[in-house]
């Protein structure tokens, strides 16, 4: 419905312009007058001009011109800005309770894997291979439940599958060059150099999601890795540690938590490019834990001849292996020598593991890569301390000393630094 603008008075031609606030087919009815004060006899006509619609009204005794200006042109509605996003406080609580949940699971996960390790301690290897293959039955068998009960839609299913994809290979090539470092590096040096995951999270955060990050922010998180290193290099032998390891071996490691950082960047950028391809919705949990697990299978089976090599195990010999492996895990009614604890502590482990790999995805979606990390990191001393005592079948326990209390306190006074830091300017490409 079109409105009619503008009102004036021409002084030099004597023509006055009105404004009529009507619909345009008002003015083509034949019951409908225009009527100005005293008009001789008149009558009018339409002009159109430059596309508008004029109706020249004119007197016969010529002493005055009158135009009615109709205009085409429906007037432009002014745009309503998009409200501007708010921080609840909501939001922050439930962040702090499923930081709080990841760190109590990731403290579970790595005393329940020390606890499995003892009956499977000639298989870690089949232990490895049988979660990642599990996982895949496991996750995509919920998801179908899901999306079974519409908690999972098509939209959600049809996101573009390449970021997967990289995943696979970024976490299978992550298993592969653990493994092979893992085996020429002394135990105690590989938490020591998992940490610097934490860097490479900070570093991929800024370039592939744009974020940036207050100075304080990373102080923090380098705070945090060198309170981790303190407290798990603590003892007489830490600054031997590494004597007689060629570099390549450390390097290696290095390399793997590359990989594995690279991957945890690249979900969270599933998870944010996720909300503008699904109009606003939450991506599921599910679909990125399946597929993701997916994919890291189907590599992790291209790459199987060299794992099995890389942990001693030659690839004609693998199928033995894997039996002999199985048999242990299930030890039911078979009382296989050494096998004490299974199935119970391996499956226990596998549960939690499962849930402590939720539990992190769920903080990256709520929060960012980098404060999951923050929570696992955090678990590492209170992991060390749980396991220095005594535990069923791991009964001996074992002393700490003043440096692990000293990189405890290091680490705790990061990871305050980065909460308690105004945040950075962040942006997402």
């Amino acid at each position: 419905m079109l409105l009619y603008s503008t009102s004036s008075f021409d002084a030099l031609t004597g023509l006055h312009t009105y404004s009529i606030n009507r619909p345009m087919s008002m003015l083509f009815r034949k019951t409908a007058k225009l009527r100005f004060p005293k008009p001789p006899l008149s009558y009018s006509y339409p002009k159109v001009i430059n596309g508008d619609t004029h109706f020249h009204h004119k007197n016969l005794d010529k002493n005055a011109n009158f135009t009615v200006r109709a205009s085409s042109k429906a007037p432009t509605p002014t745009p309503t800005p998009p409200p501007l996003p708010q921080v609840t406080t909501s939001n922050n609580k439930l962040i702090i309770i499923s930081s709080a949940i990841t760190v109590a699971l990731a403290i579970a996960n790595r005393v329940l894997y020390k606890l499995a390790l003892v009956p499977m301690k000639r298989y870690p290897f089949f232990l490895a291979q049988f979660i990642t293959f599990g996982y895949v039955v496991i996750y995509f068998s919920i998801l179908y439940v899901r999306y079974r009960a519409g908690i999972v839609t098509n939209e959600m299913i049809s996101i573009p599958k390449l970021r997967f994809v990289a995943i696979g290979i970024l976490e299978a090539l992550g298993v592969a060059t653990g493994m092979a470092a893992a085996a020429m590096i002394p135990g105690p040096a590989i938490p020591i150099l998992n940490q610097t995951f934490l860097v490479w999270q900070l570093a991929f955060s800024a370039l592939l999601l744009g974020r940036r990050y207050s100075f304080n922010q990373i102080s923090g998180c380098f705070l945090v890795a060198i309170g981790v290193v303190v407290a798990v290099s603590s003892g007489s032998n830490a600054d031997q540690m590494l004597s007689g390891v060629e570099f390549i071996w450390p390097a290696l490691m290095i390399i793997s938590s590359a990989f594995q950082a690279g991957a945890s960047i690249i979900k969270e950028f599933i998870f944010v490019d996720a909300a503008k391809l699904l109009k606003g919705k939450s991506l599921d949990i599910f679909v990125v834990n399946s597929f993701g697990s997916g994919f890291q299978a189907l590599f992790v089976v291209l790459l199987l001849p060299l794992l099995s090599n890389l942990k001693g195990i030659p690839f004609a010999q693998l199928p033995s292996y894997l039996k002999s492996g199985a048999g242990c895990l299930v030890n039911i009614g078979r009382n296989v020598p050494g096998c004490d604890g299974a199935p119970m502590l391996p499956l226990l482990y596998i549960m939690i593991n499962m849930a402590f790999n939720i539990s992190v995805l769920n903080l990256v979606k709520l929060s960012s890569a980098v404060v999951s990390s923050l929570a696992v990191t955090l678990s590492v001393p209170i992991s060390i301390y749980v396991l220095s005592l005594p535990l069923p079948y791991l009964p001996e326990g074992s002393g700490l000393s003043p440096f692990f209390l000293l990189g405890s306190m290091i680490l705790v006074l990061g990871l305050v630094l980065y909460n308690v830091a105004r945040p950075g300017k962040q942006a997402s490409n």
